[in-house]
C-alpha cells in the first residue's frame, strides 16, 4: 500500500510540476488536491504533513494551488484519529500559511481550532497567547460576524486568565454601534478591484447573538472592578435585543439586574438619567417590588436600611438562581453604602446646618460611622459639607465671598421692593373700588 501511495504521489508531483511551470492554475490545483486526497484516503497522516510542506516550498508555487491545498486539508482536521495527529496537522498547515496574505483567513481559523484544543487541555494561557497573534481586524476578505466572533474569543480567553488590561484593549476593537447595523441594508455589490468578502462558517453566531456575547463578556470585565453603572448599561443593551424582548422568561431576570445595579451605582447624572428611563418602562409593572425600590431611591426621603433589607433580602439572594447568575460579591455591602449616601444627600437638601448627633439618629449609625461616610462623600466630591468637630455641627452650605453675598442681598432687596410695589398697587386698587361703590 505504501509503495503504491508513494508511486501515485510521485506521478502526481510530476503532473503538478508540468502544470505549474506551464502556468496552468486549474491543472496545478487539481493535482495538489488529488495528492492531499490520496494521503487522506490512505490515512497516511505523516505523509500528508510532509507533502503539504513539500508542495508549499516548491519554486514558483502558485498562490491558488497553496490556497486550495490548505482549504482541502482543513476539511480533514476533524477526521484525524487522535489529538496528537490533529495538533500536528494544524501546526503543519499553520506553518505553511504563515506570512501568506492570501491564506490569512484560513490561518486564523486554524489558530482558533488549535486554541480550542489547548483550552480543553487546561492550557488557557497558551490558548490566549495563540489567539493574540492574529489581528483579524485587518483582514479585508473576512466576514464582519467572523471578525467579531474571533475578537470576542480573544477577549474571553484574556478574562479567563484574568488579564483584564489586555481584555479591555481587545474589546475596544469592537464598536458597539456595529451591532445596530441592519445586515439586509449592508449587502452591496463589490466594486471592481475590491476584496470579495467570504461567507462566514456555519458555526458563527448571528450579529444579535454576538451582541449578547459581547455585553456578557463586558459584564464579566466590569464585575472585576465593581463598576456598577457600566454593568447596568451592559444589561440595558442586552435588554434591548429583539430576541430578549420577545421572551418574558429572559427579559424579567435582565430587568431585575438593571434595577439592582442602578441602585448599587453611585449617584451622578448618568445614573439619574438611567433611573428615570427605567421607571418609564412599562415592563417594570411586571415586577412591582423593583418599581417600588427605584421610586424609593428617586424620592428625596430618608430610607430605613433595616426595613429595606428585610423587604428585599429574599429577592437579593434569589438572583443567583436566575439568568445572569448572582450579583458581584460586594453587592450587599455596597447596597448599604448607597442607602447611607442617599440618606446623607436627602439630609443635605433639607438642612443647611445639623448636629452630628441628630444626623447619626437619622442615618441609624454611630457618630464615628456618620463622620466616616460623610468624609468619604466630601472627598469623592459627591457632597459639599464642613464638620465642626468641637461644636459637633455639620454645615452643608458653601462659603460665599463678599461679591456673592452683596449680589444676594441686592437680589433680595429687589424682590422685596417688587413685592411692596405690587402690594401697594393692590391696596390702591381695592380703595378705588370701595370708593366707587360708596359714591354709587
Amino acid at each position: 500500500m505504501e509503495d503504491n501511495l508513494d508511486a501515485s504521489i510521485d506521478a502526481l508531483l510530476n503532473v503538478e510540476k508540468q502544470m505549474r511551470l506551464a502556468g496552468e492554475v486549474t491543472g496545478t490545483k487539481k493535482a495538489v488536491i488529488e495528492i492531499v486526497e490520496l494521503c487522506y484516503k490512505a490515512r497516511a497522516w505523516k505523509t500528508l504533513n510532509d507533502q503539504i510542506v513539500l508542495i508549499a516550498k516548491r519554486r514558483g508555487q502558485l498562490k491558488q494551488a497553496v490556497t486550495a491545498m490548505v482549504q482541502q486539508a482543513m476539511q480533514y482536521i476533524d477526521e484525524t484519529p487522535d489529538i496528537d495527529t490533529r495538533v500536528e496537522l494544524i501546526k503543519t498547515l499553520n506553518n505553511v500559511s504563515a506570512g501568506k496574505i492570501y491564506v490569512e483567513i484560513e490561518r486564523a481559523r486554524l489558530i482558533k481550532k488549535l486554541a480550542k484544543i489547548k483550552e480543553e487541555q487546561g492550557l488557557i494561557s497558551e490558548a490566549a497567547d495563540l489567539m493574540q497573534e492574529i489581528a483579524v481586524e485587518t483582514f479585508g476578505a473576512m466576514a464582519k460576524t467572523e471578525k467579531i466572533a474571533f475578537i470576542l474569543e480573544q477577549v474571553r480567553l484574556c478574562i479567563d486568565r484574568e488579564d483584564y488590561v489586555r481584555a479591555q484593549i481587545l474589546s475596544r476593537k469592537i464598536s458597539p454601534r456595529v451591532f445596530n447595523v441592519d445586515p439586509s441594508k449592508e449587502k452591496k455589490k463589490p466594486k471592481e478591484g475590491d476584496n470579495v468578502v467570504q461567507e462566514p462558517p456555519a458555526d458563527i453566531p448571528s450579529l444579535q447573538e454576538l451582541k449578547r456575547i459581547y455585553y456578557e463578556l463586558m459584564i464579566r470585565y466590569y464585575s472585576h472592578s465593581n463598576d456598577y453603572l457600566e454593568i447596568c448599561r451592559c444589561y440595558k443593551a442586552i435588554y434591548e435585543i429583539g430576541s430578549v424582548q420577545e421572551n418574558q422568561l429572559q427579559w424579567i431576570p435582565v430587568l431585575r439586574k438593571i434595577c439592582w445595579y442602578l441602585v448599587l451605582s453611585p449617584h451622578d447624572s448618568m445614573q439619574s438619567s438611567l433611573l428615570n428611563a427605567t421607571l418609564e418602562d412599562k415592563n417594570l409593572s411586571e415586577i412591582p417590588h423593583f418599581r417600588l425600590l427605584l421610586k424609593q431611591i428617586k424620592t428625596m426621603e430618608v430610607i430605613q436600611w433595616t426595613s429595606l433589607w428585610n423587604m428585599y433580602k429574599e429577592e437579593f439572594e434569589s438572583e443567583k438562581n436566575l439568568l445572569g447568575g448572582p450579583l458581584v460579591p460586594k453587592a450587599a455591602e455596597d447596597l448599604k453604602l448607597r442607602i447611607i449616601e442617599h440618606n446623607i444627600l436627602v439630609v443635605s437638601k433639607y438642612y443647611s446646618r445639623i448636629t452630628l448627633t441628630r444626623l447619626s439618629d437619622l442615618l441609624c449609625l454611630s457618630l464615628q460611622e456618620t463622620e466616616k461616610y460623610l468624609s468619604e462623600m466630601v472627598v469623592a466630591s459627591s457632597l459639599i459639607a464642613k464638620i465642626d468637630r468641637l461644636m459637633g455641627v455639620v454645615c452643608f452650605q458653601t462659603a460665599k465671598d463678599s461679591n456673592e453675598v452683596l449680589n444676594l442681598w441686592s437680589m433680595n432687596l429687589e424682590r422685596l421692593l417688587d413685592l411692596v410695589e405690587k402690594s401697594c398697587h393692590q391696596i390702591h386698587k381695592e380703595c378705588m373700588v370701595h370708593k366707587a361703590v360708596l359714591r354709587a
